[in-house]
């Protein structure tokens, strides 16, 4: 029996491009594609990946052609690496090989440029196949099956200028011609028939003087460009999308019944040498041969007048053939472009889409943001609240910048100022003192106010209530000279000193506590520095 080697060695191994497109070619791409993104078959970059079970790549295409043209082949990778070596994993089928996505998503990726000559277009791999739908600098097949190849851009200009089978027929001597020949035509049996504004230019082209102008050959169809020959050369090369539109709009307000029923012959095509074809007059007109003479002339002018209509007839419906090839090559470029701008709306969508939703995970980010900022400013607030805190029942009382708060008080800005907690003792009472710098009561605008506030704390379940311990405090002399002192015992039956049903009790000390005067008195220091000092103590053993 013959082995796998010898019935596939004659065969070939290159797809038919037209039934299986194979990979796409190296020289598109912007470097040199790295191996494992190659056909093991073509050679070229993987279209359409799939992964053997041999762990080789091929295109789709280059599988589908060697399972259907070869009995059993063999993975050309593993016959080069080893003739002898064959497996039922080397063996290539349909069932043994799957679709390799992520290599397929990494070829997508590639960059890649167009490979048609003076195409300018780069990109990725992804889009290449749409661009060379759309490439004007492609070569593709005449429309109209001439056997030409043209760029896809001047397509159009083939078929108005350069088709052999875009024909039209002479309305006067019914000689079959090309739309440019038709146009160039100068014929002999034309007689009278005003000369088109081509013939008038080429006629008088030479006797113009230099500013005479001439008229576009377009000029019957709407166009209004006036200019020299070399004007007019120049605007007939660069403007066949206006003039194609002139063409398009002519031909759609032809009427229905232009075919159907034709207009009636000219006056001077009634008869082949623009005469009457009736007999001169002479003697005797009312003889029979006379009549019979007329009756003959009549068919025949008739006859003629029918040849001559089904000739303009045929023209014309050829001219209409042309029209319809130049509308399905605009029909067709109008399609593209109306699938272009639909695919960039859905882009522009999905854009949108994707903008609202990072909008929104910005919002609550920023929601996230303030709360977790309120946070750290409670922790913050929280942290210098326990370094100053005291668990002795002594405290120290630090107030900065004395001097403008002075000021709001004075104004009622700020009219009162609460110092840090402190503690009695460890587990002891939760306290804090309460400063009116203007005064509160009766020391209102004459003395600095100074009281005693007794807070609720955690321990106040195994304290002994009413609170009645004395309480003593300082304004400290920065100089050392001389203290403030006052000291207070709690009224045991007030408010103030009972357990606390609220965050904290009705403060309670002295509204006297000591003159505004004495703050500013070069004799002290109370306010040296702009920082005032107060000293709390209570005393615990009382």
């Amino acid at each position: 029996m013959a082995s796998r080697k010898d019935i596939t060695k004659d065969v070939s191994s290159t797809p038919d491009e037209n039934e299986y497109p194979s990979g796409f070619p190296q020289s598109i791409c912007d470097q040199t594609p790295h191996e494992k993104y190659l056909c093991s078959n073509c050679n070229s970059v993987l279209n359409k990946a799939r992964q053997t079970a041999c762990g080789h790549r091929y295109c789709l295409a280059c599988v589908n052609w060697l399972v259907r043209y070869n009995k059993a082949p063999v993975c050309q990778k593993c016959k080069e690496g080893d003739p002898n070596a064959e497996s039922d994993a080397s063996i290539l089928t349909l069932d043994n090989s799957f679709s390799d996505a992520a290599i397929t998503k990494e070829i997508l990726n590639l960059k890649v440029h167009c490979a048609n000559h003076g195409c300018p277009w780069r990109g990725i791999l992804r889009d290449f196949e749409e661009h060379q739908s759309q490439c004007e600098y492609a070569l593709i097949p005449c429309n109209v099956g001439c056997g030409h190849m043209v760029l896809r851009k001047a397509l159009v200009s083939h078929l108005e200028k350069g088709c052999p089978k875009n024909t039209s027929t002479c309305p006067a001597c019914a000689q079959t011609l090309t739309l440019a020949e038709l146009t160039m035509h100068n014929c002999h049996r034309q007689g009278d028939k005003k000369p088109s504004a081509r013939e008038k230019r080429q006629k008088n082209g030479k006797n113009a003087g230099p500013k005479d102008k001439d008229s576009c050959i377009f000029s019957d169809v709407g166009c209004t460009f006036k200019g020299s020959a070399e004007k007019i050369c120049e605007h007939e090369n660069s403007s066949h999308a206006p003039h194609l539109q002139l063409l398009l709009q002519t031909v759609r307000d032809l009427p229905p019944s232009t075919s159907r029923h034709p207009q009636p012959l000219p006056a001077h095509l009634s008869s082949p040498g623009g005469g009457s074809l009736e007999a001169d007059g002479g003697c005797g007109g009312g003889g029979a041969g006379d009549q019979e003479e007329m009756s003959l002339a009549h068919s025949l002018r008739e006859d003629q007048a029918a040849v001559i209509m089904g000739r303009q007839l045929d023209a014309l419906q050829e001219r209409v053939q042309v029209f319809e090839n130049i509308i399905f090559v605009l029909n067709r470029e109008v399609e593209k472009v109306q699938q272009s701008m639909a695919a960039m709306e859905r882009d522009g969508q999905s854009t949108q889409d994707i903008r609202r939703v990072l909008e929104a995970k910005i919002a609550e980010q920023q929601q996230r943001l303030a709360m977790k900022e309120g946070l750290v400013s409670a922790l913050q607030q929280r942290v210098s609240a326990l370094q100053e805190v005291s668990y002795d029942g002594t405290f120290l009382w630090r107030v900065p910048d004395i001097n403008l708060k002075l000021q709001e008080a004075a104004s009622g800005q700020r009219s009162s100022l609460y110092s840090p907690a402190f503690y009695t003792s460890r587990y002891g009472f939760k306290v804090c003192l309460r400063l009116y710098l203007n005064g509160d009561g009766v020391g209102k605008g004459t003395h600095i106010s100074l009281f005693f506030v007794i807070m609720r704390g955690e321990y106040d379940a195994l304290l002994t209530w009413p609170f009645r311990h004395k309480v003593t405090f300082f304004l400290l002399d920065q100089n050392q000279r001389e203290n403030v002192l006052d000291v207070f015992r709690p009224d045991l039956t007030s408010a103030s000193f009972q357990r606390p049903v609220s965050d904290m009790n009705v403060a309670s000390g002295c509204p006297r506590f000591c003159q505004l005067g004495k703050l500013s008195s070069p004799k002290h220091a109370y306010c040296k520095g702009n920082t005032l000092f107060i000293k709390c103590l209570v005393d615990t053993s009382s």
